[in-house]
C-alpha cells in the first residue's frame, strides 16, 4: 500500500470500507500540563489533519473546564470539529446556563461543535456541585427537554425570550449503556456515545441505539461516536499505565478494562482501529495520555504507518488498515 505525498496532503491508497473519522483530544485532563499549550495543540491537529479535537470531563480532578477549552481550540481554527466525550450534565444544574454555554461555543466555532452528553458517574463530582443523588434519568430528560426548549425560543421570563448568541445550537450525541440511554438518545441526539472501553459494551450500544433509532422512526442510521486514550514514543506503555493509574486509580474496578484497550504501539493501533470499523464506529477521539506537543505529531506518523489516510477536508479515514 503505496503513500503519495504532495505538498497538500498525504494519501494512503484506497481502503475498503473505510468510514471511521479519526480525531485527537486536547490534552487537557493530563497532571501538570500546560494550559498554555492547548492553542498550539489544537492548531497543530488541525494542521496535520485530524477530523477532530475531543475533551473529556470531570469536577473533582486536575482539569480544565472542557466548553472553556474548546472555546479556545474554536477560535484559533477553522475547520476541525469540536466534541465533548462526554460533558457531564447531571451535575450542571442550570439548563438554561448549559444552554447559552453550548451554543457560545457552537456560534464561535462557527457550527462546528457536537455536544456528546451523558448523566456522570463520579460520585465526587455530585457530592461537591450539591447536585441530587437520585432520580439522574429523569433529571437528564429534563435537562435535555430544556435545551431543546431553549434553543427553540419557547424559555421566557418578564422581560421576554431566553436569549441566545445568535443561532447557535450544537448536535447532541447522548451517552448511556442501558436501553433507557439507547432510547434518550433516539429521542433527542443525533446519536450515541460510547465508552472509552470495552468492544462488547460498544456491541451492545451499536446493537441497542439502532433498535430505538427505528423505534422511534428516525431517518437515516445514528451516529456513533467513542473514544480511546493513546500514547506514541518509546517511553508510550509507561506513560499510559502512569496516566491510567492516576485517572481513574490503580484499584479501580475500571483500571484494568481502559488500560487493556488503550492504544500505545502501531499493532494496537491498527488492531483497534480494524475494530471500531467493523463496529460501525463513525467518529473516534484519541485521547493523549501525554501532553507533550510532539504526541500530536507522532499519532499523526503513527496513523499513516497503520494504513490510515488523510485527505484535503482535514480528516483522518480509517478502515482496513494495513500492518504495523
Amino acid at each position: 500500500m503505496a503513500i503519495r505525498r504532495s505538498a497538500r496532503r498525504i494519501v494512503v491508497s484506497p481502503l475498503e470500507g473505510a468510514n471511521v473519522k479519526i480525531g485527537i483530544g486536547l490534552p487537557v485532563a493530563i497532571p501538570g500540563r500546560d494550559a498554555r499549550e492547548v492553542t498550539r495543540w489544537a492548531k497543530d491537529s488541525e494542521r496535520l489533519g485530524f477530523h477532530s479535537l475531543g475533551s473529556i470531563d470531570r469536577l473533582i480532578y486536575d482539569i480544565l473546564d472542557p466548553l472553556v477549552s474548546l472555546g479556545v481550540a474554536a477560535a484559533v481554527t477553522e475547520h476541525v470539529q469540536l466534541f465533548t466525550s462526554i460533558l457531564n450534565v447531571g451535575w450542571r444544574n442550570n439548563s438554561i446556563l448549559l444552554a447559552k454555554q453550548l451554543a457560545t461555543v457552537d456560534l464561535i466555532s462557527e457550527g462546528r461543535l457536537t455536544a456528546g452528553l451523558g448523566i456522570g458517574g463520579w460520585p465526587d463530582d455530585f457530592a461537591a456541585s450539591g447536585a441530587p443523588t437520585k432520580g439522574h434519568g429523569k433529571l437528564f430528560d429534563d435537562t435535555l427537554t430544556e435545551l431543546r426548549r431553549v434553543w427553540d425560543g419557547e424559555v421566557t421570563s418578564g422581560s421576554g425570550p431566553t436569549p441566545l448568541p445568535g443561532a447557535g445550537r450544537p448536535r447532541l450525541l447522548i451517552g448511556g449503556l442501558i436501553q433507557p440511554g439507547y432510547a434518550r438518545a433516539a429521542r433527542f441526539g443525533h446519536g450515541w456515545v460510547a465508552p472509552m472501553l470495552s468492544r462488547e459494551f460498544l456491541a451492545d450500544g451499536v446493537e441497542g441505539v439502532t433498535k430505538e433509532w427505528v423505534k422511534a422512526g428516525r431517518p437515516g442510521k445514528p451516529q456513533i461516536l467513542t473514544g480511546r486514550y493513546f500514547c506514541c514514543g518509546p517511553d508510550a506503555q509507561t506513560l499510559t499505565s502512569e496516566y491510567v493509574a492516576h485517572y481513574y486509580g490503580s484499584e479501580s474496578p475500571f483500571y484494568g478494562p481502559v488500560r487493556a484497550d488503550c492504544l500505545d504501539s502501531d499493532e494496537r493501533l491498527r488492531e483497534e482501529l480494524i475494530a471500531l470499523s467493523a463496529a460501525g464506529v463513525d467518529d473516534l477521539v484519541l485521547y493523549p495520555s501525554s501532553s507533550r506537543i510532539d504526541q500530536v505529531h507522532l499519532l499523526a506518523e503513527a496513523l499513516e504507518r497503520v494504513g490510515a489516510r488523510r485527505d484535503p477536508t482535514f480528516k483522518f479515514t480509517a478502515g482496513q488498515a494495513r500492518a504495523a
